[in-house]
């Protein structure tokens, strides 16, 4: 997997070199000047400056995988009385960022999300579970830590609440009111703070960047269990192709540890996902996307992404199911823009 992140870094580096001698400042008021629309936290803005988003992320889910093979339905049944065959989640994001100085920008995101499942028994009965809800409400603070010859960094401290539910029960052929599998819960039910690091850097033509995070689980939840602590690490690269639109391709990965305790309501026996063992993944992510900016006239500051992504590796811990591919479309909206 080292290897695999060695390109991203050694891309970063060579463009970072192009940008040096350039007395600007990095700027967020291009096309290129934020990260793909699936980023979160990757700039700040200017004392006075709102900004307003909403992204649309649908993710596919399709059979099963253990470690990194495919798994059968019929080898499932043979240790389990139900295996999962598609899930998908749809999640609208929210979020909001103000800037009190040109130092800090603060950041607040909020998700609804909806979840579908579709399963089937060892008996051949298809049925489908479906959650919905609040996700739990992120806060954050970004922090400049430097900003010359058009690179930057800045820190990324923030802590999510835990206001999405865990609970989330529906009917199955085995009970009327039978609680969901733990990824088709809504939150975490813990206080969850993060640590990141951002790096960005900027040509007159090309713009480039890396994010690296850390979310830790603090304590137990009210169903006894703790979900896995979680790395992620992206790095990108765009191209100004206008004033208007830029086009960008990422690497992103991820490791998200396993579960720790467990829901009493769930039956270990019942399916893969019911079974803490089945927790905790590795996955490395590639993606194309686009940015459409409007730098004047009445929708000044508006900016439109759109990315894809799809799995090029994952690992995962027992059996779980395999992602296929997801999306986000969104868009961002700035007010009290000072150059």
């Amino acid at each position: 997997m080292k290897k695999k992140l060695l390109p991203i870094l050694g891309t970063l580096f060579l463009c970072s070199n192009m940008a040096l001698g350039q007395d600007n400042q990095w700027t967020s008021a291009r096309p290129d000047g934020h990260a793909p629309i699936s980023v979160m936290g990757d700039h700040y803005h200017k004392k006075g400056e709102f900004m307003f988003s909403y992204r649309f992320m649908p993710m596919w889910m399709e059979e099963n995988i253990q470690s990194t093979d495919d798994i059968s339905n019929e080898d499932i049944y043979q240790n389990f009385m139900v295996a999962p065959k598609k899930m998908k989640m749809n999640m609208h994001m929210f979020g909001a960022m103000y800037a009190p100085s040109d130092q800090v920008t603060l950041m607040v995101m909020g998700n609804y999300i909806s979840n579908s499942m579709d399963l089937k028994t060892g008996m051949g009965v298809d049925f489908t579970t479906e959650s919905g809800g609040l996700d739990d409400i992120t806060v954050s603070s970004l922090i400049i830590i430097l900003n010359n010859n058009r690179q930057s960094f800045h820190g990324n401290v923030g802590i999510s609440i835990p206001t999405g539910d865990i609970d989330q029960r529906d009917a199955t052929p085995m009970m009327n009111d039978a609680q969901l599998a733990y990824p088709m819960q809504l939150g975490s039910g813990t206080w969850d703070p993060s640590l990141g690091l951002t790096y960005l850097g900027q040509t007159d033509k090309l713009s480039w960047g890396a994010q690296s995070k850390y979310k830790f689980r603090l304590g137990e939840n009210s169903e006894n269990y703790t979900f896995g602590n979680r790395f992620d690490l992206v790095g990108w690269g765009a191209i100004k192709v206008s004033d208007y639109f830029s086009f960008s391709t990422s690497l992103s990965y991820f490791v998200t540890q396993k579960i720790d305790g467990g829901d009493a309501d769930l039956n270990p026996m019942m399916m893969p996902l019911f079974n803490t063992v089945n927790s905790g993944r590795s996955q490395l992510d590639m993606s194309i996307g686009t940015n459409f900016f409007v730098p004047k006239g009445s929708l000044k500051d508006l900016r439109i992404g759109a990315e894809i992504k799809i799995p090029a590796y994952q690992k995962v811990n027992g059996i779980q199911m395999k992602n296929t591919l997801m999306a986000t479309f969104g868009f961002q909206y700035t007010i009290g823009h000072r150059e």
